[in-house]
């Protein structure tokens, strides 16, 4: 079967708050071988060979000029074709990302579906990401397939060590996968996809724009006998849009896929480092606060060949962080930055095989995950040295382990399909025996070009080092929290034909133990307990035009992208006020489009509105006094960029907030108004 590369969406206690709060605090005081595009690549399941499944063909048009007869995804642990998926995911390959008015992937991520993403530096500096109303802690992050979501809190997962320049694809699982991913996998998972490209080939990027804003980037495939290398070098950096917004951030990615006769091995190693002005970031009562961080990553995979297919993965993720609560000037009370070294640890396997009954898999991971820091975890026996910092000391550390053992059968009868599966997970903090996390999918091809399907899964989310033991003047962590859990139902049509492809869904999580920093009074301190029960409704609607599947490649119009999102969050805790869980987006509308002007003259655009739920309380800098409390208010945002593309270069213009719109969507934060760049791209294939 022809691997084409797809762009597609695929798809108690109850309390009660008396009112919302986003008084901010200080809460680090610092703080493959070529994988078939189209799928959704599991942590333990990156095959060499995907054979292909039984099924009724699905024709769909990619990219206006690729038709695809049969698509292989894996949003689950044994491969499928896209026909029987019965899950939400969302795929953005490279043609689509290359035309995003944007210069980081966490802007990338403002335009998914039902995807929130709430900066506070900008291009990237740092971000939270949601999905479905989730917190930022509730979604797992992976590169290449591999976990390198940080334990130490969800602020911190997005340090990715490579640029948006790097992805060639970005696969976004919507709901629970817990099953498939294993813990932490809460809300969704977002898996960022590299090194897809099989010929020799260099990229060239440059940027530049207002606020001394640049950005560098290279890149190399090179193809030697049965080696595939991918190198990656990229800088950027700006002097602020506002005081003490200033950073510079560098990454360095290195890719190595071998493929044998025996099987495919694949090498990621990358290194990524940026320090910023973190105005504001943590509290506003300190807007000279600054933040430096470290990430190193390496990973190894190997796929076995064969009609029974052995995946073993082991990675490592280091990450280091250093927080000034001020950056210059302290106040003589002020006597140390915060400290903090994660060192995570992971071995998985996967196994898949094909029988009479349908497809199987089996799996297993373990992960440790460790931190010493002077401010989170428990009092050392004796200090340790903080590398590459003089005078500074880890005075606490913490280590817990985490075992998963994971079991899916796959059943095809003609128009229908089930997938079922089951996650039994024990973690040495719990002191308790193993948990099950169960998941059955299920679909059923009404029509040629629609689909029902509908799921229900059990998920959970272990508690990060920074809810457990952050401990300041306005805070007090929970070393006693028990983790996350949540039941998702799940039910939707998807339609695809070679002009239209859509789809709607609704869904209900059902959460218990929700983890929340709650207070009773304003004088009070922020305290991490297992207080709040969320009960989710949500409603999803995408649809994308292809033109050019009637009028030919001629057509102006490339495409045309709609996506809206509503969300209903019931929440309650004995009248105690919440910092985090209540400011989802209510209301997320999309649209997204690319259009010739005229030859190879064209222009790109994103219109985009949000409606946040909560407020925060606002923050007189001038008086240094905490005033009223105020809702997040609804806004409009743009992008636009007008580009000349030839096959071997584009040269572009573009604008972020291109209404120069004043919005708050993380507390007192204050985000960036209209910013123009112009830019340059070669890709050359040698």
């Amino acid at each position: 079967m022809e691997q084409l590369r797809i762009v597609s969406e695929r798809r108690s206690q109850v309390s009660r708050f008396k009112r919302w709060s986003r008084k901010g605090f200080g809460v680090f005081q610092s703080l493959k071988h070529e994988v078939t595009i189209g799928c959704l690549v599991a942590t333990y399941l990156s095959t060499a060979t995907i054979e292909k499944a039984s099924a009724q063909t699905e024709t769909i048009y990619v990219n206006q000029d690729q038709k695809l007869d049969e698509v292989v995804v894996s949003a689950q642990r044994t491969p499928v074709t896209y026909s029987q998926v019965a899950r939400v995911v969302t795929v953005m390959e490279r043609e689509e990302i290359s035309a995003t008015p944007v210069q980081s992937v966490q802007d990338l991520l403002e335009h998914l579906l039902n995807v929130d993403v709430r900066q506070r530096g900008n291009h990237g500096v740092q971000a939270d990401v949601s999905i479905r109303g989730g917190s930022f802690d509730q979604t797992m992050i992976l590169l290449n397939g591999v976990n390198i979501t940080d334990p130490q809190t969800g602020h911190l997962s997005m340090n990715l060590p490579v640029d948006l320049e790097s992805i060639e694809r970005v696969e976004i699982l919507h709901g629970p996968g817990a099953r498939v991913f294993g813990p932490n996998a809460f809300s969704g998972a977002i898996n960022f996809i590299t090194g897809t490209k099989r010929k020799n080939n260099i990229k060239l990027a440059a940027s530049a724009g207002e606020d001394g804003f640049y950005s560098v980037s290279a890149a190399a495939t090179y193809l030697t006998g049965s080696l595939k290398s991918y190198v990656a070098l990229s800088r950027k950096a700006s002097d602020g849009y506002i005081e003490n917004t200033d950073f510079i951030s560098t990454n360095l990615f290195y890719q190595g896929q071998l493929s044998t006769s025996q099987g495919d091995l694949d090498l990621q190693v990358g290194y990524n480092t940026k320090g910023f002005g973190a105005n504001s970031f943590y509290t506003p009562a300190y807007p000279n606060q600054y933040e430096e961080n470290k990430t190193t990553f390496a990973s190894l995979r190997f796929s076995t060949k064969g009609k029974v297919k052995f995946t073993p993965v082991v990675y490592w993720r280091r990450h280091q962080d250093r927080f000034e609560l001020f950056r210059d000037n302290p106040a003589s009370w002020y006597t140390s930055h915060n400290y903090h070294l994660t060192d995570v640890y992971g071995t998985n396997l996967n196994t898949s095989f094909n029988w009479a009954l349908g497809k199987s898999a089996t799996g297993v991971e373990f992960r440790s995950e460790n931190i010493w820091s002077n401010v989170l975890g428990e009092e050392m026996d004796e200090p340790m040295k903080v590398p590459g910092e003089r005078g500074a000391f880890f005075t606490k550390q913490h280590t817990r382990t985490n075992m998963s053992y994971f079991l899916e059968h796959n059943v095809y009868l003609d128009r229908l399909t089930i997938s079922a599966g089951i996650m039994a997970n024990w973690n040495s903090d719990l002191g308790r025996d193993f948990n099950f996390y169960p998941g059955v999918d299920v679909s059923y091809q009404l029509k040629e070009n629609l689909k029902w399907y509908a799921s229900l899964n059990h998920s959970l989310r272990m508690p990060t080092f920074t809810d457990l033991y952050y401990a300041g003047p306005t805070n007090i962590g929970n070393a006693d929290l028990e983790p996350e859990e949540a039941t998702t139902w799940e039910s939707g049509f998807k339609y695809n034909n070679h002009l239209f492809r859509a789809h709607a869904s609704i869904f209900y999580r059902k959460g218990t133990n929700m983890i929340d920093w709650v207070k009773m009074n304003a004088e009070d301190k922020w305290q991490s307990q297992n207080l709040t029960d969320i009960n989710t409704l949500g409603l999803e609607f995408s649809a994308q035009l292809y033109p050019k599947a009637i009028w030919g490649k001629d057509f102006p119009l490339k495409s045309l992208k709609m996506t809206y999102a509503y969300l209903n969050m019931d929440k309650s805790s004995d009248e105690f006020i919440s910092l985090y869980v209540l400011d989802n987006l209510k209301h997320k509308l999309s649209l997204t489009s690319d259009y010739r002007i005229w030859d190879n003259l064209g222009t790109s655009w994103t219109i985009s509105y949000q409606n946040r739920e909560g407020g925060y309380i606002y923050y007189d800098k001038a008086n240094s006094t905490y005033g009223e409390e105020r809702s997040y208010s609804p806004f409009w945002l743009m992008d636009a960029r007008i580009y000349y593309q030839k096959p071997k270069y584009t040269v572009y213009a573009e604008a972020s907030n291109v209404l120069d719109k004043e919005y708050y969507d993380r507390g007192n934060i204050t985000q960036p108004g209209r910013w123009l760049r112009v830019g340059v791209k070669l890709n050359l294939d040698l």
